[in-house]
């Protein structure tokens, strides 16, 4: 089956890389244009780019894909010359619009990482961490005019373990969805997929901006815990010491600790020990592991506080 792909970030590059390795024809892919990144901000290619040039498949780059638009009116003319059967699309980045939604005959096909409905929307991967779920997925598909609510054509599941970033679990959700978004591209050419409507009360995952990876410290041990991990790495949990913002890794639930008999800790308050540093949250005190201060690479955090001197009394807030 002849297709072009459209996407732009890491998590893009497995399923361009299963579909390339397929037995699907991929004819071109649309990813969004060169950044500027980095001190110097000279301009980058996105990682689909990089890899669709190496396999010397044509890049599509517009900057928009309305109509009317030089850019979009030009992508048009160029799909109608190519001629996709389906757009399979991962983390792509641009608007779709209405218009284009049938150009292919299979439609435009997403690999979303969130069994749907649940989490539609920019952020998945982490509102399913924060949120506790113990299960999430990824959903295949057909993009229609509504945010995540088109006809689902194949689904798979997936284990949240207690430790996961945001970062792990997306790692797996891509590898694993480059697979299933072949099978979902294997079952339309072959015509032994029934698209079937989404069921059940939906949930949305909002775009995360930095002030949303602030700590709360107001919040259990265990919600912080999993706060955290949601946001590790990006944009990185954080919390403020004084006038200093400060970037966390996750932390431990500790439990009973010795160290701590004794010690009643209020939300935010430090307390240092030659080895460790614990935080009290809400309900239970959790230990720090590492956090980045400004002008400072990630250290661990009992390492920080032996460079506080006498200094022990600590607060983030």
């Amino acid at each position: 089956m002849r297709i072009v792909f459209a996407g732009t970030p890491e998590p893009a590059v497995v399923a361009l890389e299963k579909l390339i390795a397929s037995k699907h024809e991929v004819v071109a892919v649309i990813t969004r244009p060169d950044a500027r990144r980095g001190r110097g901000r000279t301009l980058h290619p996105s990682p689909v780019k990089e890899l669709a040039q190496k396999h010397g498949i044509e890049v599509l780059t517009p900057s928009t894909l309305k109509p009317g638009t030089e850019d979009g009116e030009a992508l048009r003319a160029r799909l109608r010359d190519l001629s996709p059967e389906a757009i399979p699309v991962v983390a792509y980045g641009n608007l779709i619009t209405p218009d284009l939604l049938d150009l292919p005959r299979h439609g435009w096909v997403n690999l979303h990482f969130s069994l749907l409905p649940a989490w539609r929307g920019a952020a998945p991967v982490q509102a399913a961490i924060a949120a506790g779920d113990e299960v999430t997925g990824a959903t295949t598909f057909r993009i229609d005019k509504g945010l995540d609510t088109g006809v689902i054509l194949g689904t798979l599941e997936e284990k949240i373990q207690a430790t996961d970033t945001a970062d792990d679990l997306l790692t797996r959700l891509a590898y694993a969805g480059g697979d299933l978004l072949v099978e979902t591209m294997d079952g339309l050419a072959a015509g032994t997929i029934t698209p079937h409507e989404q069921s059940g009360e939906p949930s949305y995952a909002h775009k995360i901006a930095v002030e949303d990876a602030r700590v709360n410290w107001q919040d259990s041990a265990e919600a912080i815990d999993r706060h955290i991990r949601a946001h590790t790495p990006a944009p990185g949990a954080w919390t403020m010491l004084g006038e200093e913002r400060v970037k966390l890794g996750p932390v431990s639930l500790i439990g009973v600790d010795p160290a701590l008999e004794g010690v009643a800790l209020a939300p935010g308050e430090a307390h240092i020990t030659k080895k460790s540093v614990y935080v009290g949250t809400a309900d239970a005190a959790v230990k720090l592991e590492r956090l980045q201060v400004p002008g400072k690479k990630m250290m661990n955090a009992a390492d920080w506080a032996r460079g506080l001197g006498g200094n022990k009394e600590v607060r983030f807030s």
